[in-house]
């Protein structure tokens, strides 16, 4: 028997090469969650196969996914290769500045372009808090991480530890850093990430009867007021 849990999910994220997930990834679609391939080590052929059966998105590209690899003697395309190969995959990237290099945010945006891609935080509790020592997911049995130079990293310095980007800085970053065209960034963050789960109806645009959801900043993209449906909530 199948029950019902909850009506909050809105997305799930996915191995595709482990044993279930095909199944997983139709059911998901079924009750209109959206499947994402993330924290994956899956080969182009198991990515195509995940796509027909409902996985659209990736999460996070370039983070915690494979790439080109040998296999013995021959090569396979990973994960990453997969999202540029497949034109209707879309992907997400953490745009903090940290999590990806200039030439890579770069390469992601040529390939799939602004209508493909959203900007997301990938965020932990530390966001916008100072430097120092906080705690990745649960407080009673989470993940100690550090938090420098702009970014949550594990206590030995060997991997990143989520994020602690805002949404601004993300914009920021790919208009600043990546070169991009600033109506292009503020869609990634936008109206493509609406569409992909199924929010455009209210979200993403402004437009007559969606949520009256604004967010005005400055040349350096300095927030200076918030309004959320119709009311200021924020002003610089």
């Amino acid at each position: 028997m199948v029950t019902n849990y909850s009506d909050d999910i809105i997305r799930w994220t996915v191995a595709p090469e482990l044993p279930g997930a095909l199944e997983m990834g139709r059911e998901l679609k079924g009750r209109g969650i959206l499947p994402s391939i993330g924290h994956s080590n899956a080969i182009y052929e198991e990515v195509q196969k995940a796509f027909e059966n409902g996985y659209t998105h990736i999460t996070h590209l370039y983070s915690g996914m494979s790439m080109v690899r040998r296999i013995n003697a021959y090569r396979y395309a990973g994960v990453v290769e997969s999202a540029f190969l497949i034109d209707e995959m879309t992907v997400e990237i953490i745009a903090d500045g940290k999590h990806l290099p200039q030439s890579l945010l770069q390469l992601i945006y040529k390939i799939k372009g602004p209508d493909s891609i959203c900007l997301i935080t990938d965020s932990m509790r530390a966001a916008g808090m100072p430097d120092g020592e906080y705690i990745l997911g649960s407080l009673e049995g989470g993940q100690k991480a550090i938090v420098e130079d702009g970014v949550a990293k594990l206590p030995d310095r060997s991997a990143f530890a989520g994020s602690v980007a805002t949404t601004d800085r993300l914009v920021r970053t790919m208009f600043k850093i990546a070169g991009v065209p600033l109506l292009d960034a503020v869609k990634m963050m936008t109206a493509t990430p609406a569409r992909i789960i199924g929010a455009d109806d209210r979200k993403g645009t402004l437009a007559p009867g969606k949520d009256a959801d604004v967010v005005i900043f400055d040349e350096d993209i300095n927030i200076k007021e918030v309004i959320v449906k119709g009311s200021l909530r924020y002003k610089n």
